[in-house]
């Protein structure tokens, strides 16, 4: 099973291949952060914004000692480039992640888990807050959230299909929903719904193992999901073929008019690609100029 320890270092190493981010969006300058520092306007320039309390992950060099010398608090003086914007995550952990058609392929799971954790990586390292969608781990800076994020990746749901989480989403925050999207769309609706509800962007990345897209199964064939809710067995596999084909092609097609509806972008992402190549394309897909599907 894969550690916490072991995830991180692999997804660091993937992350080390690109330059930190610090990720533009044009709704973010007027956000709403939950939390100690509440409303802030902040634009993309050298002045001055504020004094906030120094908090773990900030380097020496940000503290004001001359600020910092009027109290027992250390302090920590802000520009405007500095107000980092939150990023939430979503990584689906359903059953049917845990999927590969080939030894040699990964499962769905890992891959997805090492790129969310590899793009949050990146992210904290260009000062952002990064956390994930719900309540079990608000946006926080530092190094300490690589760990938190990492032990939560490697919890299993073990649930067929997960619905993306939509609690607690931090108005005009960015979202990053990774996942094979198998399930029911109802969830997936109803949390871009709310996303865009509050103002939240983001990216959507659908991630298929190749056996997925081909469909290359003939004859006898019982397929079974993950989790064992669904199984269904034909002595003629190749004749599902087409309408397997049309009915992928179908939800390929309503997850981009969702993310179109809602201002999101769409991504697809299949198991043989390269990771540092749909790493490179999810961190400038949360460049607000960034635009079109992988």
């Amino acid at each position: 099973m894969t550690t916490p320890a072991t995830l991180r270092a692999t997804a660091e190493e993937q992350a080390a291949h690109l330059p930190a981010l610090l990720a533009r969006a044009e709704h973010l300058a007027g956000a709403v952060l939950l939390g100690a520092h509440g409303r802030r306007r902040a634009g993309v320039g050298d002045d001055f914004w504020q004094y906030r309390p120094a908090q773990m992950g900030d380097s020496r060099r940000m503290v004001d000692h001359r600020r910092s010398a009027m109290g027992d608090q250390e302090f920590v003086r802000e520009r405007e480039w500095q107000i980092a914007q939150s990023v939430m995550l979503w990584v689906d952990q359903g059953a049917s992640m845990r999927f590969s058609s080939s030894g040699k392929l990964p499962q769905k799971a890992d891959r997805v888990r090492l790129l969310g954790l590899a793009l949050a990586i990146l992210l904290l390292r260009g000062g952002e807050r990064v956390g994930l969608t719900g309540t079990a781990l608000p946006p926080r800076r530092g190094t300490p959230q690589i760990l938190r994020l990492a032990e939560l990746f490697t919890r299993d749901d073990e649930t067929d299909y997960s619905p993306p989480e939509h609690r607690a989403m931090i108005p005009h925050a960015r979202a990053v929903f990774i996942s094979d999207f198998m399930g029911g769309l109802e969830g997936v609706q109803l949390a871009l719904t709310k996303a865009a509800d509050r103002g939240v962007r983001g990216v959507l990345y659908h991630v298929l193992d190749p056996s997925e897209e081909a469909f290359p199964f003939s004859g006898r064939t019982v397929f079974e999901s993950i989790g064992g809710t669904v199984r269904h067995e034909t002595l003629m596999a190749n004749d599902l073929r087409s309408r397997y084909l049309d009915r992928l092609a179908e939800r390929k097609a309503e997850l981009q008019r969702l993310c179109a509806l809602t201002g999101w972008q769409y991504g697809l992402h299949h198991t043989d690609g390269s990771a540092q190549s749909a790493l490179l394309w999810l961190y400038g897909a949360l460049d607000a100029r960034a635009g079109g599907v992988a």
